[in-house]
């Protein structure tokens, strides 16, 4: 499998529709999660703004035009806004030319299906956080997590990590974690 030539949309369709799994267990809006920056509230307003980003790059938009995190939405309504946001996203990128087409995300300007890998890594980082946090199964189906792991490990190598690029260190997985973990832990997640 190579990030350069794979469709990864089925599989970012995939990773949404694990999270999507995930937003009603999200009860405790107010509790803290792995990704120290977020409590479960953040969380789940980054999380719409993943796929709001992924929709605008799609359209040829600028991604920073989208905050980093959303507020304003109701408590119980976040599974049906992620699920809004990311149809639009996913209805988007339905175009096969915009694979191969260069796009602007936050990181650089890459093809298409780069922004698209980027856009799952992130999709299934945070959904393994919000799962930690909200007592749920943390582990996305176990062949997505594991291809999404390889790609990360291609375009997110171990020493390029800090300043502009918002990850930390590698964590070494402990004994028995799952694909979804080790990808966690190769974003700079702590199990």
């Amino acid at each position: 499998m190579t990030t350069d030539t794979t469709d990864p949309r089925p599989l970012y369709a995939a990773a949404i529709d694990w999270v999507c799994t995930l937003l009603p267990g999200a009860t405790d809006l107010d509790a803290p999660t792995p990704c120290d920056e977020f409590d479960v509230r953040a969380l789940l307003g980054h999380l719409v703004t993943t796929v709001e980003r992924a929709h605008v790059v799609g359209e040829g938009g600028d991604a920073h035009s989208v905050p980093l995190v959303i507020t304003g939405v109701a408590d119980d309504a976040w599974a049906d806004t992620y699920r809004a946001a990311a149809d639009k996203a996913l209805a988007v990128w339905s175009d096969d030319a915009l694979l191969d087409s260069r796009v602007v995300v936050p990181w650089g300007t890459v093809p298409g299906r780069g922004a698209l890998w980027g856009y799952l890594n992130e999709t299934l980082v945070h959904g393994w956080d919000l799962a930690v946090a909200t007592g749920q199964d943390p582990e996305a189906d176990q062949d997505l997590a594991a291809v999404a792991l390889d790609a990360a490990r291609g375009f997110l190598p171990a020493g390029f990590r800090g300043g502009p690029v918002p990850f930390a260190a590698v964590v070494e997985p402990r004994e028995g974690a799952g694909p979804t973990e080790r990808l966690a832990n190769w974003s700079g997640r702590a199990s």
